[in-house]
C-alpha cells in the first residue's frame, strides 16, 4: 500500500490517532504536513519522522480560524509543491453536558473545529485535485455518529455531519478523480482525549474512574478497545490505490461495536 511521492496533510497530527497516521504515511513514502495547535507536539512528530529518514513539516494552527486553514494549505504547497491527500482528523469534544445545559458558544466551537474546518480545508485542496484528476480526502468521524451516547451532543452532531459531508464530497468528486471516505473509530483508550473523557464522564455520572469506559468496551465483539495503530492502518488502506474503487463510504474500525 505504498503512497511514495504523495503529499499528505494530517490535521490533529500532534498526538493520538493523527500522530499514528502521520508516522505511518511517512513510513510508506509520503511527505507529511503535520498540523495542530500545540507547537511542541507537532514539531516533535515532524522531527521524529525526519529522524527516521522521512519527509515532514510542522504547522501550528487553530482550525477554528479560517485564516489558519489557509495557512496550512499554503505551507504544504510551499514545503512540498502539491497536496495529494487530506486527512481531517483534528477534533474537540466540548463539555460533557446534556443538551439543555450546552451554551451556544461551546456548540459553535466544536462545530468550527470538527465540521467547518474539514469543509474549509477540502474547499482549499479540491481545485488542485480536480485539475490533476486525482486526490483523496479522508475524514475521521466516530462510531458515536452512528449510535447514541448521552452527554455528547455537539461532538456527535458534528461527526454525523462529517459523514454527510463525506458523501457529498464523494458525489461531487467521483467523476473528477477524487475519492472521499470516512473512518469511524471505536474507543481508542490510549489517547489523551479518551482518557480525559473517561474521567469527565465518571465525574458527571458519579461512577468509578473507568466504569463508563468498561461498559463501552463490553459492547465490543472483540472485547478490547482499538489502538491508534489500528486506525492508522485502515487510513493507509483507504488513501492508497488499493482502495481505488472505494468512495463515499464510512468504514467502522471498532472491533465489531457497530454494524452499519
Amino acid at each position: 500500500m505504498s503512497i511514495i511521492g504523495q503529499v499528505a496533510i494530517v490535521s490533529g497530527g500532534g498526538r493520538g490517532i493523527g500522530r499514528a497516521i502521520a508516522r505511518k504515511f511517512a513510513a510508506q513514502g509520503a511527505a507529511v504536513v503535520v498540523t495542530a495547535r500545540t507547537a511542541s507536539e507537532v514539531k516533535q512528530v515532524a522531527g521524529d519522522i525526519q529522524s527516521a529518514g522521512g519527509r515532514a513539516s510542522a504547522v501550528i494552527a487553530d482550525l477554528a480560524l479560517e485564516a489558519d486553514c489557509q495557512k496550512i494549505v499554503a505551507h504544504a504547497r510551499k514545503a512540498f509543491g502539491a497536496i495529494h491527500i487530506l486527512v481531517n482528523n483534528a477534533a474537540m469534544y466540548g463539555p460533557v453536558q446534556p443538551v439543555e445545559q450546552f451554551s451556544a458558544l461551546d456548540w459553535d466551537q466544536v462545530m468550527a473545529v470538527n465540521l467547518r474546518a474539514p469543509m474549509l480545508l477540502a474547499k482549499l485542496v479540491l481545485p488542485e485535485m480536480y485539475e490533476r484528476k486525482s486526490g483523496v480526502i479522508l475524514n475521521i468521524s466516530t462510531v458515536g455518529a452512528k449510535v447514541a451516547f448521552a452527554l455528547s451532543g455537539a461532538y456527535t452532531a458534528s461527526k454525523a455531519g462529517l459523514i454527510g459531508l463525506t458523501r457529498v464530497l464523494a458525489a461531487e468528486g467521483a467523476r473528477k478523480g477524487v475519492r472521499v471516505n470516512a473512518l469511524c473509530p471505536g474507543p481508542v483508550t490510549e489517547t489523551r482525549m479518551s482518557q480525559e473523557l473517561s474521567r469527565k464522564f465518571s465525574a458527571y455520572l458519579q461512577s468509578g474512574a473507568d466504569e463508563s469506559l468498561e461498559r463501552m468496551v463490553e459492547g465490543i465483539l472483540q472485547g478490547r478497545p482499538q489502538t491508534a495503530e489500528d486506525i492508522a492502518s485502515a487510513a493507509l488502506f483507504l488513501v492508497s490505490d488499493q482502495a481505488r474503487a472505494i468512495t463515499g463510504q464510512t468504514l467502522n474500525v471498532d472491533g465489531g461495536m457497530v454494524f452499519y
